[in-house]
């Protein structure tokens, strides 16, 4: 998609939104991603891989050689699948994790299947997320809405990472964490998302101090607008229909244009000297 045709037809869906419903379908680097061997024999875990940028990330990885094990929610499985086939034909092992991170015991759950499975852990992705963007203000937010933002987005974070370090100090190896533009430029309607996101930044650059001395990078990716099934699935249609129209580049990215970064974190041969940073992948809107 290029500036001369940025505009989305109007749509919605039920949360969290599926890719088969999605006019257009989003590029995951499908047809376009070439591995180099980049993670050969590595092995990660990508929270949220079901769809979007994860499915992106995913692909991305196994076409670097990794073997990868991913989330998703139980309403997520026919995505799920498709992940699944996409990292198999890629010659390497998938692992599809249903899990609602919200719940602790699912985040310790979530590491042991992996290790189990695999052997252990290489790379640590945490990239599931929730936002709910129909909202006028706070009045709007009720209980649920303000426990599971924060559930989703912080708390799994840490209950993830608590439970991957031993794995991780054996190797030793990465986390890449995902923020966002809101982290910089918030909206309203994103309140309690747009502070997570500036909550995982800060955590990023303290978690790099904390396990730079382990051998463990720990880095973050900010994506700007993205077309991924969330949009759709929690913003109103007339607000969908202009997505990313508001960049310096006037469109919204794909998620296939995300991944390289998330790769390039990954990678011990081109990023061992890299921890604490966050890289802004937003269509040109500023990230400090």
């Amino acid at each position: 998609m290029t500036s001369d045709d940025a505009s989305f037809p109007a749509q919605q869906q039920d949360h969290p939104g599926t890719t088969a419903q999605m006019r257009p379908r989003p590029d995951h680097g499908e047809e376009t991603y070439r591995g180099h061997d980049r993670l050969l024999d590595q092995v990660a875990l990508v929270t949220g891989g079901d769809s979007g940028i994860g499915r992106a990330i995913a692909l991305a990885y196994a076409r670097e050689g990794a073997d990868v094990a991913f989330t998703y929610l139980p309403e997520e499985t026919d995505d799920a699948e498709d992940t699944a086939r996409l990292i198999r034909a890629a010659g390497r092992r998938a692992l599809p994790l249903a899990a609602d991170l919200q719940r602790p015991t699912a985040c310790r759950t979530v590491v042991e299947s992996v290790a189990g499975e695999f052997g252990g852990l290489d790379i640590l992705v945490n990239n599931a997320g929730y936002q709910w963007a129909r909202s006028d203000g706070l009045e709007e937010m009720d209980d649920e809405r303000i426990d599971r933002t924060l559930a989703t987005n912080v708390g799994a974070l840490l209950r993830l990472l608590r439970s991957a370090l031993p794995h991780l100090r054996r190797r030793p190896g990465c986390v890449i964490n995902c923020s966002s533009i809101q982290a910089y430029d918030p909206s309203a309607a994103l309140l309690d998302y747009a502070a997570t996101k500036a909550a995982i930044n800060n955590l990023t650059v303290n978690l790099a101090q904390a396990l730079g001395p382990d051998g463990i990078r720990v880095n973050c990716v900010a994506p700007g607008p993205i077309w991924t099934p969330l949009q759709p699935a929690t913003q109103p249609p007339d607000k969908v229909a202009h997505f990313g129209e508001d960049t310096p580049l006037g469109r919204a990215g794909q998620p296939a244009e995300v991944a390289p970064a998330f790769v390039f974190l990954a990678s011990p041969g081109d990023a061992s000297y890299i921890s604490g940073t966050v890289l802004g992948v937003t269509g040109g809107k500023p990230v400090f």
